[in-house]
């Protein structure tokens, strides 16, 4: 009689059946099925965003800033104390430049980083200022043609001083990007320079003028906008739109010609003191000599002579102005007309 081996008992020679997978611990250090391999590191994450400040900060900044400097001017008209200069020329001169800087930020600091901005308004700037420093030292003469040298040298520096902090970033490049920059390097220089004139016009042979200080401020506070940061902005726009994927400038015959551009409006801004005199003159048909011309002034002007004055200059400086700002809306415009945002070549690019 056979016996029928139960299927589910192990025969003898055989090995003994493993134990089901649902029964298995993997928490059991002791089991080899639990060993497993520790689970793979995650890759490089990306740098996170830069911090974003809030909608209008440029804004509040702006009449905070207003009332600072004002509150500053009253109390140190005030109590004449000399110590407080520092203060209310570091509050006019940087006022309006660094709420231009608070408004880049805001609207593209994502897009070009957290560093970049403040480092064209501080390094840019103070390389400007330095560079036409010498330059003009070295190079300018008094002549008829003065602020055409003036113009030239500023606009070049301002240039060469884009070029240079932007020399570790090849990605940053497009129109956009270089209207941005541009007029940020351009406040710096605005900047620094209105806190020259106004030590200037502060310190005089007969001790403090707080007046003149104040009125040098309020002036160049106003004309900020339209003068450095304006002309840069245009031709830094031009410089980075024709700038190589691989990070290096072109001096393309459109970036010299924008260049020359902006110096002959930079020029013609600077002079237009001494083309109101010559419009003056010939208008009223004084014939003053070119002497009196060359020193800025008109020999006791009549009241027409001073109305007329007024007008030329100020008029002058107006259309200066209306013109570049024709001239950088249609290079806004332009670059958006054709896609710019949205081609690898225009677009603002950071490392």
């Amino acid at each position: 009689m056979n016996r029928h081996s139960d299927p589910g008992s192990p025969s003898p020679g055989s090995p003994p059946p493993s134990a089901p997978a649902a029964q298995a611990t993997p928490s059991d250090p002791s089991d080899p099925s639990a060993r497993q391999s520790p689970p793979a590191s995650p890759g490089p994450q990306p740098p996170p965003a830069p911090p974003q400040p809030r909608p209008g900060l440029w804004k509040r900044c702006l009449w905070g800033g207003i009332a600072l400097w004002l509150l500053t001017a009253v109390v140190t008209y005030t109590t004449r104390n000399t110590t407080l200069l520092p203060t209310l020329i570091l509050l006019g001169s940087f006022l309006v430049p660094a709420v231009f800087v608070l408004w880049a930020y805001e609207r593209h600091g994502r897009d070009l980083g957290a560093s970049l901005i403040p480092g064209c308004f501080l390094t840019g700037g103070i390389l400007g200022v330095l560079g036409a420093s010498v330059m003009e030292s070295y190079l300018l003469h008094p002549s008829l043609w003065m602020f055409l040298g003036v113009g030239l040298i500023e606009e070049a520096v301002k240039l060469l001083a884009l070029m240079f902090v932007l020399r570790r970033h090849p990605g940053v490049h497009g129109m956009r990007a270089g209207l941005v920059l541009g007029a940020t390097v351009g406040f710096g220089f605005a900047a620094f320079e209105s806190a020259g004139y106004a030590f200037n016009a502060a310190v005089t042979m007969k001790g403090i003028d707080l007046r003149a200080l104040l009125e040098t401020e309020v002036l160049r506070g106003v004309l900020a906008p339209f003068g450095h940061g304006l002309w840069t902005a245009i031709a830094g726009g031009v410089l980075l739109s024709f700038r190589k994927p691989n990070g290096r400038f072109r001096l393309a015959a459109p970036v010299i010609g924008t260049y020359l551009g902006v110096a002959v409006l930079h020029s013609l801004w600077d002079s237009m003191h001494g083309i109101a005199i010559w419009l003056v003159a010939r208008v009223t048909d004084t014939g003053l000599s070119r002497a009196l011309f060359a020193q800025g002034y008109i020999p006791a002007p009549t009241d027409e002579q001073q109305h007329l004055f007024t007008v030329f200059s100020i008029g002058g400086m107006v259309v200066i102005t209306l013109v570049a700002l024709a001239w950088l809306r249609s290079l806004a415009r332009g670059a958006r007309n054709a896609g710019a945002d949205d081609r690898p070549n225009t677009r603002i690019h950071t490392p």
